[in-house]
């Protein structure tokens, strides 16, 4: 486990608050509480590597200018021991502080040793994360907003298990309720059409249209005939039911698969109704005086907790659909005993999520523990253009015909590379260019080329080695430096796309390092320097070989050797 830079940022810290206190000791500051400072990493890095604001923020404690403070600070530090060398005062008081050579060498060793584990850390001290994403209604195919929503769950599951939290990821099945009643009638009127003619059996006006209702429907009637034509409706609906839904959820699973998607858990909501978890749940609400009953309904107090009130239980006892996500979501945090549920929704659900906290508040527990992720549409673009419908079938563009015409690589990479509240218009032309303007092939195409550089050497018989700490210093050119302050960051970006729920970050992360490598490549000549600068050159090439890999494999994105 590495985290230099925490490490470097906490030694810069306690320096910083020792100068002051030495300098109240000796009478240059006067004796006051230490300012709450911060550290941060200058937009300019000529400015230096850090910058901390201690000395402005000090003013109003030391009742001094803060360009007094910094002097009486800069007098009293001593950066020996730590990761720094130097401390500059710049404009009205800033403090900057330039990284000692050796801290450059380390990153190195570091990435060296730790391999696959380099940005790997136990930031999140093992808690346990359910990650649940897609629950795509399984009476269909998938949408195109699934793409992106089976991209940011897995991602954002990848990344948080790098942070050090032991992660699971779900899918939830609506195999019951309305939805699900929806789709036996949509099959069952497709089922007698072709026994009776569609003249004879109207389809219903909210049914479900797709081919595929059609296509189970007559795959039924090859399996069975006419057996259901005359049977009792709701037993000719549940065997239609019963047919095509586990066939539905299969096709999920395969297409979910092909997209790189793999999940611990496919939980039924049906469980929740047979062991009793809707009605007990709703029992609780009772029981802590969160209901009160109108016009024959029973009601949700949600004012009490921060929402709108709901019904739970409509006047003829079927509970709405929110009782069994209560249920489901209660089941998680307490049953199943969840440190954290994180749920990947469309921005559609934005109105829904106070409604299942204030229900989780009402039950006695935290609901800062259901943390939700809302998701932007998606738009497709072609040409320029807005694109609804696949070009083959004419149809809306599904999970599947995006794949069958886009690779998953860059799939996978151009739905992660925005934050999830960004709305994104998804380049068909761009996802598919094999050159430096798509991103995914401009990442995979640094990784190639360290490869062939590697490739290269050895066939002059040269290979990586390990190189000592002296030799290491002789990275000193500008691009050498940026390229490994930039990889020295990597857990601590990772770490931070954990805590905001936002991978994105890993993959505007792995473009900026392609950039950088890009530009050392084309600045610093490998092969043919002299022989330990071509060493630690070589390991510079390795070591960013090793973090654009790990990188890519949070996204499950590959990295080839060749292009």
């Amino acid at each position: 486990m590495s985290q230099l830079v925490t490490t470097a940022t906490a030694q810069l810290r306690s320096a910083l608050e020792q100068a002051m206190n030495r300098a109240m000791e000796r009478g240059q500051l006067p004796q006051a509480p230490l300012p709450d400072f911060v550290l941060e990493v200058p937009a300019d890095r000529s400015h230096g590597d850090w910058a901390s604001n201690a000395a402005m923020v000090g003013a109003r404690s030391f009742r001094m200018a803060p360009v007094k403070i910094a002097q009486a600070i800069q007098e009293n530090l001593d950066l020996s021991g730590t990761y720094f060398q130097t401390c500059e005062i710049a404009g009205p008081g800033f403090l900057n502080f330039t990284y000692d050579p050796r801290f450059y060498g380390e990153v190195l060793q570091d990435i060296q040793r730790l391999g696959q584990e380099y940005g790997r850390s136990d930031y999140g001290q093992g808690k346990r994360v359910l990650v649940e994403f897609v629950s795509a209604n399984p009476t269909g195919p998938m949408h195109i907003g699934n793409a992106r929503g089976g991209v940011l769950g897995d991602a954002l599951a990848s990344v948080l298990d790098a942070a050090g939290y032991t992660v699971e990821r779900e899918f939830y099945i609506n195999d019951a309720g309305n939805q699900v009643n929806k789709f036996g009638v949509s099959l069952e009127a497709r089922y007698l059409q072709l026994y009776k003619g569609e003249e004879a059996v109207p389809f219903p006006e909210d049914g479900y249209k797709g081919e595929d209702i059609i296509a189970h429907a007559k795959a039924f009637a090859e399996l069975y005939g006419d057996k259901y034509v005359d049977a009792p409706e709701q037993e000719r609906r549940q065997a239609l039911v019963d047919y095509a839904l586990p066939k539905n959820i299969q096709g999920l699973h395969d297409d979910l698969a092909r997209y790189r998607v793999e999940y611990d858990n496919w939980f039924k909501e049906s469980t929740l109704h047979e062991n009793g978890a809707v009605n007990r749940v709703v029992e609780l609400l009772k029981e802590k005086g969160a209901t009160y009953e109108k016009e024959g309904a029973l009601w949700f107090h949600g004012e009490a907790y921060g929402s709108e009130d709901f019904v739970l239980v409509r006047g003829n006892g079927v509970p709405t659909y929110v009782v069994p996500d209560i249920a489901y979501h209660y089941g998680k945090l307490v049953t199943r005993g969840f440190d954290l549920a994180i749920d990947v929704l469309g921005a559609d659900h934005h109105g829904y999520v106070p409604r299942l906290k204030a229900a989780l508040t009402a039950l006695g527990v935290d609901a800062d523990k259901l943390q939700v992720v809302l998701m932007q549409m998606v738009r497709l673009v072609r040409d320029g253009e807005i694109v609804k419908a696949s070009k083959r079938s004419g149809k809306a563009i599904t999970l599947v015909t995006l794949l069958d015409e886009v690779p998953v690589d860059a799939a996978r990479f151009l739905f992660n590379s925005y934050e999830a509240n960004t709305r994104i218009d998804f380049d068909l032309d761009l996802a598919v260019q094999q050159d430096s303007q798509n991103p995914v092939y401009y990442v995979q195409y640094a990784h190639a080329r360290i490869c062939s550089i590697l490739k290269n050497l050895a066939a002059d018989g040269i290979q990586p080695r390990a190189c000592t700490a002296q030799e290491l210093a002789l990275l000193t050119a500008p691009e050498e430096l940026e390229l490994i302050r930039h990889l020295s960051s990597y857990t601590e970006e990772v770490q931070a796309a954990a805590k905001g729920m936002d991978p994105s970050k890993i993959t505007r992360y792995v473009m900026n390092l392609s950039t950088l490598f890009h530009k050392f490549y084309n600045a610093c000549r490998v092969k043919g320097s002299d022989e330990a600068l071509q060493a630690a050159r070589l390991c510079l090439c390795t070591a960013t070989r090793t973090v654009l890999e790990n990188g890519l494999a949070l996204f499950k994105v590959t990295a080839p050797e060749s292009m």
